[in-house]
């Protein structure tokens, strides 16, 4: 049947490196010794499990509680569905890899990476890291379907599962520091269909146990895979971005763990514009030196991650906490909100930023990408949550005729970078008085992060609205303590 046919197939590819290394490495051309691309392809086939440090543990089972539990609520949504549906009925299914809140439903490996990838970035609730990408929704799709794709005798154990997830985290932050341009929000292009496809490919190359040449061309082939134009930022083709990171990641590793080959130089800046620099205009990679022993490797050990608690765009977190902070001092003064009529004039002073100044947004994808609609419904209600993007919420009379007495102001010392920008709100009541607030690093940015009690209730919460309780308190307590995990299937078995 078409699974065994599949894991056969799968168990061939496996092989190439022991069966067939002699006859593959007569055909590969020889690679510089000293390049970029070498060393990041040494890196990724060389790095163990003993150099993940018990901060690193840590971290990135935060981040992987957090995912799973924005996957299972973006299975609910409706750009979920009609990518679930085009996989369904365009393609064939194998019946192989979970999806996320579908028992019943198994897709094809790089299907089912893409789906969940989608589900993941549906409502704009994923994680988030500096210099800007969404790390984990790129990479952990992808891991999860490669190693429901693995024969039986050789699912990978939790550690080596974390391991090569942290593996598809700090190839997408190395490469992001190669440039000043990816410090701040972008314009052109959207980060994690770059740098998420090379981390989802890199992953994939560490949990197939790939050599140091496969997992360079991995990546390699990965940088012909990548790439989308915020154009679509705000609609709902964004979510594709994230599933095409992970599935395309996946198919990369795969192809070059048959001998695929691509470009030995792809992340050196040869001539500046025809590898992965054609991505930055400041592009200036160097080497990545491989782990010698314990210590510090990774940069997850550095920085942590900003987990948000409202399904919205990063930015919209500084000026929701911004405007709380007014709705709390109105609250004060014993009037609250009874009517929109008592504000006469809001000012946002915000950075400048074009995709995410949307004065009247009409879809809950603009909304999340809105200044405007998140601070006035901050400014309504206290707070931003999965309920303020239903059509209800957004149709409010109140809410309505708090966005059409919204100002917006970019000063100068208040840059379009995650790392230093804040958000400020200002009203004016209706008897003149003016109410300020400010919010200059909001609860779950790396530097304030959430504290694992309240990312477990946002787990909860999400996760909650899928699965049965049981299952989610059994999610908590594998992830928190899967690096001793010996099988990584029973991880797999509670995520529908």
């Amino acid at each position: 049947n078409m699974i065994s046919t599949l894991q056969k197939t799968f168990k061939s590819v496996w092989g190439i490196r022991r069966l067939h290394k002699p006859a593959v490495e007569a055909l590969k051309h020889p690679e510089p010794e000293d390049s970029v691309t070498v060393s990041y392809g040494r890196f990724i086939s060389d790095v163990k499990p003993e150099h993940l440090s018990s901060v690193v543990l840590q971290r990135s089972k935060r981040m992987i509680l957090d995912s799973i539990g924005v996957g299972l609520i973006g299975s609910t949504t409706d750009v979920f569905k009609l990518a679930l549906q085009h996989c369904q009925y365009m393609y064939a299914p194998d019946e192989i890899s979970c999806v996320y809140g579908r028992g019943d439903t198994r897709l094809s490996p790089t299907l089912a990476a893409f789906v969940n990838g989608v589900a993941t970035h549906s409502m704009d609730f994923d994680d988030t890291w500096h210099p800007a990408t969404h790390p984990s929704g790129a990479v952990l799709p992808a891991v999860l379907a490669l190693s429901d794709l693995m024969p039986a005798s050789c699912k990978p154990s939790g550690l080596n599962f974390l391991l090569a997830f942290n593996v598809g985290i700090e190839i997408q932050g190395r490469l992001m520091r190669f440039s000043n341009e990816a410090h701040n929000i972008p314009k052109r292009f959207h980060p994690p269909s770059v740098v998420g496809t090379m981390g989802s490919a890199a992953a994939c190359a560490r949990l197939l146990s790939l050599d140091q040449s496969q997992c360079s061309h991995a990546l390699a082939i990965a940088a012909s895979l990548s790439g989308a134009p915020m154009a679509n930022a705000a609609t709902q083709s964004k979510p594709l971005h994230i599933g095409n990171a992970s599935r395309l990641g996946l198919e990369a590793a795969l192809l070059a763990s048959r001998g695929l080959e691509a470009s030995a130089l792809i992340l050196d800046d040869v001539d500046g514009v025809s590898g992965f620099g054609a991505f930055y205009e400041d592009y200036k990679p160097c080497s990545l030196e491989s782990p010698t022993g314990k210590g510090h490797v990774f940069l997850l050990e550095d920085q942590d991650i900003g987990f948000k608690r409202f399904p919205a765009h990063l930015g919209m977190h500084w000026v929701a906490d911004a405007a709380t902070n007014i709705h709390k001092l109105l609250l004060e003064y014993g009037t609250g909100f009874s009517s929109a009529a008592q504000i006469q004039d809001i000012l946002l002073r915000v950075p400048k930023s074009k995709y995410i100044n949307r004065p009247f947004p009409e879809t809950e994808h603009e909304a999340r990408h809105s200044f405007q609609f998140n601070a006035c419904s901050a400014l309504l209600d206290g707070k931003v949550t999965v309920q303020s993007f239903t059509p209800t919420a957004m149709m409010r009379p109140d809410l309505l005729a708090l966005l059409n007495r919204v100002r917006v102001e970019h000063p100068h010392d208040n840059p379009a970078n995650f790392n230093q920008m804040y958000g400020e709100v200002q009203v004016t009541l209706a008897g003149g008085d003016v109410l300020r607030g400010r919010c200059d690093t909001f609860y779950g940015h790396w530097r304030n992060p959430l504290t694992n009690e309240s990312l477990r209730k946002k787990f909860r919460s999400n996760a909650g609205a899928v699965l049965p309780q049981e299952k989610v308190e059994g999610l908590i307590s594998l992830v928190e303590q899967l690096e001793g995990v010996k099988d990584c299937r029973v991880l797999l078995s509670q995520l529908q």
